[in-house]
């Protein structure tokens, strides 16, 4: 009995034997709520605007290039751009810059709410120099909206063309009167059998409304228009490729000092938004189209770029280890092409899990004189597909060592959300660190954005592991011992 209290006293020890000082970085972007009364001050003009919106992949493109020009008596560092209710949950990714002068960097930008429902809500983009009065600036403003493609027709045969629409304003939105502007539209192809025109006589300069040139078209110039002003337009093309939607990706990377290994795995729950089928699937018609390889609209293959010297890659769905798949290592870039169980046409759904390791000296440093480390990973990996691949929730886990302290991150990613917390896992004590992170509306652009994780791990804390290892196989044979010594036989009665 002396040898299990001995065991305890020491588990109890070792448990507190380092205290985990644990760091809640801030969020990188934040909702200001103002009164449902505000409205943006006058104080800019925009002198000239441009807007292109590419469509050559699943999800619009927005790229807004405008010259602002403060027309007020004092400087002003403060530039709003509206949306509505509607769609701001949708759009993802916003990101202003300087366009003459990159070097500054992307601007602050956050979300602004109202306290009561209202029909526009705002991102206020912080200028990094006050506007002087009269003084001009070009801005850069890009973004992707997420789930705003409507296939028309809405079923379509198995071997059928799609045809996606989408609807939005020619007078790009914004808070300030607009002297001139023009928006432009890039088309996958020249096959877009219906589009909105207007009266020639709103084009600044009395042409048809929109000039075509290929794949491209342009609505406006237009001059002088008020702020807050709208004029609704659609386009429908053909788009046969998937529309594919994450509805959710939890991402979780798992640090391991002792291993020297760095263990990713990714959870996804895909879905095509695309068309759905108009009769029921057939596997004939499937195989036999297969040979030629036409364009279709569901999704039948997923290419996963990973850094070199990835190891041991697996790919399970619900029902167990998905044989249809290939690792091909490269010096460059490895490549794991993974194929779905069954095509994944509109409307349908499929859940997986993919998973790879790693070597941790091409992710980690330790900072010299010092316990500190600097862990440099994507944020975001995942498949890359020619039509793109878009996120509504992004949930990301870096499990660090246990004994972990002074956990902070840096990432240009929009993130929401973020906490430190402990993960229990087998043989821990306290558990290991944990950095969770939120990101919502990503899309697979994303890809090349890093995050850096710096926390501090002392000499000490490498020792954990094999302690807790050592002292747990001292108590099994321990216990093995003191059961052994016990008398267990049934002795004979004894007769008078």
């Amino acid at each position: 009995m002396r040898s299990i209290t001995l065991v305890a006293s020491c588990l109890a020890a070792l448990s507190s034997f380092v205290t985990a000082e644990l760091n809640l970085s801030q969020p990188l972007r934040s909702k200001q709520v103002l009164s449902s009364a505000f409205k943006p001050p006058q104080v800019f003009k925009n002198a000239n605007l441009v807007r292109t919106t590419n469509l050559d992949k699943a999800f619009p493109r927005e790229t807004i290039n405008v010259v602002i020009e403060n027309i007020d008596t004092k400087p002003q560092s403060e530039y709003y751009l509206p949306f509505e209710t509607s769609l701001i949950s949708k759009v993802g990714g916003l990101e202003a810059s300087d366009k003459k002068n990159p070097n500054l960097g992307a601007f602050k930008v956050e979300v602004v709410g109202f306290e009561e429902a209202s029909s526009t809500e705002f991102y206020l983009i912080h200028l990094p120099k006050p506007l002087a009065p009269k003084e001009q600036q070009t801005l850069s403003i890009t973004y992707s909206i997420l789930s705003t493609l409507s296939p028309v027709p809405a079923t379509i045969a198995q071997s059928e063309k799609q045809y996606v629409q989408y609807t939005f304003s020619a007078y790009t939105p914004s808070a300030y009167t607009t002297d001139k502007q023009k928006t432009k539209v890039k088309f996958p192809n020249g096959d877009i059998p219906d589009y909105t025109t207007l009266p020639a006589d709103v084009n600044a300069e009395n042409k048809a409304d929109p000039q075509k040139q290929g794949s491209t078209f342009t609505y406006g110039p237009y001059e002088k228009i008020p702020a807050g002003a709208e004029q609704e337009v659609s386009v429908r093309y053909e788009f046969t490729k998937p529309l594919t939607h994450a509805s959710l990706l939890e991402r979780d990377i798992e640090v391991s000092h002792w291993g020297g290994n760095l263990a990713v795995e990714e959870r996804y729950w895909l879905q095509n938004l695309g068309a759905k089928l108009k009769n029921h699937f057939s596997r004939v018609e499937w195989q036999k189209s297969s040979y030629m390889s036409p364009p279709t609209s569901a999704l039948k293959a997923l290419n996963l770029p990973l850094n070199p010297g990835a190891l041991n890659p697996y790919f399970t769905d619900d029902i167990g280890n998905v044989s249809t798949s290939r690792f091909r290592p490269g010096k460059r870039e490895a490549l794991l092409e993974l194929k779905p169980r069954y095509p994944v046409f509109g409307g349908w759904k499929y859940s997986f899990r993919v998973g790879w390791d790693a070597n941790l000296s091409s992710y980690l440093r330790k900072v010299a004189g010092g316990d500190s480390y600097v862990l440099k990973v994507p944020f975001l990996e995942g498949p890359r597909q020619p039509e793109g691949i878009e996120y509504a929730r992004v949930n990301l886990r870096v499990i660090l060592p246990e004994g972990a302290t002074n956990v902070k991150y840096s990432t240009v990613v929009p993130v929401i959300d973020s906490d430190t917390t402990l993960h229990r896992t087998f043989m821990d004590t306290i558990g290991r660190t944990t950095l969770s992170l939120t990101a919502i509306n990503i899309v697979d652009d994303f890809r090349d954005r890093d995050l850096i994780v710096t926390y501090d791990y002392p000499w000490t804390a490498g020792f954990r592991k094999p302690v807790v290892i050592t002292l747990g196989m001292f108590a099994i044979f321990a216990t093995v011992w003191v059961v052994g010594s016990l008398d267990t036989s049934i002795g004979k009665k004894k007769t008078a």
